[in-house]
């Protein structure tokens, strides 16, 4: 028998929560790398397009040995998306229509069927539509405040040969991260979407095992202690829903430690109101 958060004809919302210690979890490209944060709170950011990132990067490494059809990457580094496209209308054929095309990308991948894509660029004969993903995360914001740190590095050679030919002995750099925070984050997914797309058992139990993993395999030395503390699934027995996601979501609450400043995870209680779910709705707990 299935179970239940592997059903592709049910719908999904889950919590997750992100620890950063001595880490970057998000660098923002506008503030020249350091962590992202809303200025108004203080609270730390990370985007949603920064998990993808790394749920995609995660996927294709479980699939390397495989090499199971259907889980390629469309969002993957060093490709042009107008090649991706090109790809299906090849493997189709002369004369194929937009339509064809697109159920093509869907089959062949992953983040496609998923994530959802606009693939309305390139040549007009070799576009792929538009497809609405059924799964979709949120920002994660912070509980509390956090602290972006920068801190000057050194490294004993120059980068270019010139320099060294002038003595120059060391270069300079910086590095960014924040002590610690803890970031809960939330994900949807969508039944009737997810039937238009094609996903299947097999695709949310990679998805759920690459949400899991994600960390481990993109540790960096601005990245090496981020982690996942928690992740909660909430599936109701129909495609449509038992209970308003947000109702459904407010019952996993984090508290941290009032005036006192968080450094580790035991310093935050996290309470999942589990006792009296609705009706058709069953929580399983993947991580915490």
């Amino acid at each position: 028998m299935t179970a239940v958060h592997l059903d592709p004809a049910r719908k999904h919302d889950f919590v997750f929560l992100i620890e950063a210690r001595d880490s970057n979890p998000n660098g923002d490209p506008d503030a020249g790398g350091m962590p992202r944060t809303d200025p108004v709170s203080g609270q730390g950011l990370i985007t949603d397009v920064a998990l993808k990132r790394k749920i995609r990067n995660t996927v294709a490494l479980l699939n390397e040995e495989t090499n199971k059809p259907g889980y390629d990457i469309y969002v993957e580094a060093g490709v042009a998306l107008n090649a991706q496209h090109e790809r299906a209308h090849a493997a189709l054929g002369d004369g194929a229509d937009q339509l064809s095309a697109q159920q093509w990308m869907c089959r062949a991948f992953f983040d496609v069927r998923m994530f959802g894509a606009v693939m309305t660029t390139g040549k007009k004969d070799k576009q792929a539509g538009r497809v609405q993903g059924p799964l979709q995360l949120t920002f994660s914001r912070s509980v509390d405040p956090v602290t972006p740190l920068e801190y000057g590095i050194t490294r004993v050679t120059p980068t270019r040969q010139e320099d060294v030919d002038a003595g120059k002995v060391t270069e300079m750099g910086t590095k960014h991260i924040i002590p610690y925070g803890l970031y809960r984050g939330e994900g949807h997914y969508s039944a009737p979407l997810a039937a238009r797309t094609g996903v299947s058992a097999d695709d949310l139990e990679t998805f759920w095992r690459a949400f899991t993993l994600m960390f481990d395999h993109d540790r960096a030395a601005a990245r090496g202690e981020l982690n996942l503390r928690g992740l909660y699934v909430f599936s109701h027995d129909d495609k449509y829903g038992k209970a308003p996601a947000r109702q459904i979501m407010d019952r996993v609450t984090v508290k941290g430690p009032g005036d006192a400043t968080a450094r580790t995870f035991s310093d935050y209680q996290v309470d999942v109101a589990e006792a009296d779910l609705p009706g058709g709705v069953t929580l399983t707990r993947l991580i915490g």
